[in-house]
Order: structure tokens, then C-alpha cells, then sequence
């Protein structure tokens, strides 16, 4: 019995550290698309089309990362509201409804200084995501669906570019009632319609035995099989509609501007890809120096998002690299931002549990 306690606690150990990792390569994701886009080494963001970088190996990973880290992030995020939630549900309510309040606070703050922010998109699908917890599984899925039906149906009736510059990238009236739930819910950088199904994915997967070696196997292969039937059915698609009308092509585009169906599959299917690699990853001896370097960070995600826009686009701004930069720039900028960080994470780790804003949280809101 005492055997079957230590095996259990090592392979929950296991799944949190690989949970950690997650988020830390997601973290970095973001970091690099984001660095890449305020250094103006893509080529643009456009209605339809997605980001449409130039050529280059290094061109095409951002062009694959856009989109797919930030989803990665937001599955995580419902991973981890349904791990919460079965050790207690009345306690994870308000506790999630106080962090989100947080979150929108310090997202709106945040959102003076980098107009892709995520955090307050963040506070409303722990909003909503928390009320729908009490679901069963196969109604979570059917509001997924909805959710994706409900986006097509929206850019049939509202015109996606209202209020949206694509040139700086900047929302002309988001400070407006008006503006403010159009973005919110419709054609803001990450829409709760159909976003918060990411976080919904994430809740039906902590519902899943994560300690099982077949399940994670299933998550790295189903991932990997829902990405490239979506980019399969989107090349082969796009043409078809296209010689019909060119506006009907961006309905089966995987870029996540705007979102639609088949971005949430490849969304989805990256997701649980990454997820069940990490997992399988944690519980390997050889990568225990590797966990040692990154589950703090991993961690400290809050922490390091923040950080990455006032300190790192800081430190760009300051050096002169916002804007023409090529996407090598951009790419090494981040990485060096990401080890940075990491090592920070390491440290502050060795002295606090928690870090420095997810500290802030708790004492704010519980």
C-alpha cells in the first residue's frame, strides 16, 4: 500500500511538472509571435487571411506559433479551473470569480500599453467558463460547437473590420461601451465567441486520466491528427470557395484572424498535442535537469507575460528594435527574453512559492 501511495504521488508529481512545461513552451510562443508582430518582422495582419509572414523557416514557425500558443495557454487555463473544481466546487466559484476580476483589472491596465493583450479576454472566460463547469462532458462539447457556429453566423451579419486598424493594429473605439463588447465578444484579438471554447477543451481534458501513458499517447496522436486534418481540409477548401467567391475563402482558414471553425480544430488539436508530449516528457529521468530549469517558470506565467511587455518590449523600444526587424531578430529577441526568464523564475523560486503577481493575486483575491 505504501508503495502504491509513492508511485501515485510520483506520477501526480509528473503530471503537474508536465502541466508546467506546458505552459512555459506556450509562454514562449506567445513571446515570440508577439515580439515578432511589435517588431514589425511579419507581414501583417488582415480580415481572412491570418498573419501572412514572409519566406523562411524562421517566418513559417511564427506563422505556425500565431495563434496556436495563445490557445495552448487558454486550454491549460481550463485544465486547470477543472482540476480545481474537482477538489472542490463551491470554493473554486468564488475563487475564480475574484481572479478573474483581477485579471480584468491588470488586462485593462495592460492594455494601455500592448493592444493584444490577453489577460482581460482571460477574466470573462473564467466567468463564463466557471458557470458552466456543473455540465456534462458531451454538453460542453455541443457548446464548443455552438460557439464556432455562432462566429460564422456573426460575420454574416456584423462586418469583422469595424473599429479594427491594421496597420498599427490598434482598436479605434475600445474604450467604449459599444466597442468594448465588440471587441469582447466578436472581433477582438481573442474573442470569448468562439474562444472560450479553448478553455471549455481544457475543462473536458482535466476530466481525463492524465496519468495514463494510453491517454497521453491518444492526446499527442489525436492532436496531432485534428491539426493536420484542419490544414488539410483548409487547403483544400480555400481554392474551391475561392473560385466561387473570393470572400467565402477565409471561412475554412486556420489563421486566428478571424477564428474560425477550422482554427479552432488546429487550436485543439495543437493543444492536446503539446500536452500529452510534456506529460509523457515529465515523467522521463533524463528530463528531470530540464523540469529543474523550467517548471518555476512555468509557474510564473502571469508573472512573465506581464513582464514580457513592460520589461522586454521595453528594453525593444528603448534599443530602437520596434519596427523593420527581420523575424531572426525577432526570434533570437524572445529567446533571449524566455532563457531570461527563466532563470529569473529559478531564482525567485528558491525564496517565494509563488510568483511576484500570482503572490499579488492571492492576497487580492484569494
Amino acid at each position: 500500500m505504501a508503495d502504491a501511495v509513492v508511485v501515485g504521488n510520483v506520477r501526480s508529481r509528473a503530471r503537474f511538472e508536465g502541466l508546467d512545461l506546458a505552459r512555459f513552451l506556450a509562454f514562449v510562443g506567445m513571446v515570440i509571435v508577439n515580439f515578432t508582430i511589435v517588431m514589425g518582422a511579419g507581414a501583417g495582419v488582415g480580415a481572412g487571411a491570418g498573419v501572412e509572414g514572409g519566406g523562411g523557416v524562421l517566418a513559417g514557425m511564427t506563422l505556425l506559433l500565431e495563434g496556436r500558443a495563445a490557445a495552448t495557454f487558454v486550454v491549460l487555463a481550463g485544465l486547470g479551473l477543472g482540476l480545481a473544481a474537482s477538489r472542490g466546487m463551491e470554493r473554486t466559484v468564488s475563487d475564480t470569480i475574484r481572479r478573474a476580476l483581477f485579471l480584468l483589472v491588470v488586462g485593462l491596465l495592460n492594455s494601455l500599453i500592448f493592444d493584444a493583450d490577453i489577460l482581460h479576454y482571460y477574466a470573462f472566460y473564467f466567468l463564463f467558463g466557471v458557470f458552466l463547469l456543473p455540465l456534462r462532458t458531451w454538453t460542453l462539447v455541443w457548446v464548443i460547437v455552438a460557439l464556432n457556429i455562432a462566429f460564422v453566423g456573426m460575420n454574416f451579419v456584423l462586418d469583422y473590420d469595424t473599429g479594427r486598424d491594421w496597420v498599427d493594429y490598434s482598436y479605434a473605439d475600445f474604450w467604449t461601451p459599444a466597442g468594448f463588447v465588440r471587441n469582447l465578444f466578436f472581433n477582438g484579438w481573442h474573442p470569448v465567441i468562439p474562444w472560450l471554447g479553448f478553455l471549455l477543451f481544457g475543462v473536458i481534458l482535466s476530466r481525463l486520466d492524465l496519468g495514463e501513458r494510453r491517454v497521453r499517447n491518444a492526446l499527442s496522436l489525436g492532436g496531432l491528427a485534428a491539426f493536420l486534418l484542419a490544414e488539410v481540409l483548409a487547403a483544400r477548401l480555400q481554392p474551391l470557395l475561392g473560385a466561387i467567391d473570393p470572400e467565402l475563402a477565409y471561412l475554412v482558414a486556420t489563421g486566428p484572424v478571424p477564428p474560425m471553425p477550422l482554427y479552432t480544430l488546429a487550436g485543439m488539436g495543437v493543444a492536446s498535442l503539446v500536452i500529452g508530449l510534456c506529460l509523457s516528457l515529465a515523467e522521463r529521468p533524463a528530463m528531470a535537469p530540464v523540469m529543474r530549469a523550467v517548471v518555476p517558470a512555468g509557474r510564473q506565467t502571469l508573472t512573465l507575460y506581464i513582464a514580457h511587455i513592460v520589461v522586454g518590449m521595453g528594453a525593444l523600444e528603448a534599443l530602437g528594435m520596434l519596427g523593420g526587424q527581420t523575424p531572426g531578430a525577432a526570434v533570437l529577441a524572445a529567446l533571449i527574453f524566455c532563457a531570461a526568464s527563466a532563470v529569473f523564475a529559478l531564482v525567485w523560486s528558491r525564496a517565494f512559492k509563488r510568483g511576484p503577481v500570482e503572490t499579488l493575486m492571492r492576497w487580492v483575491a484569494g
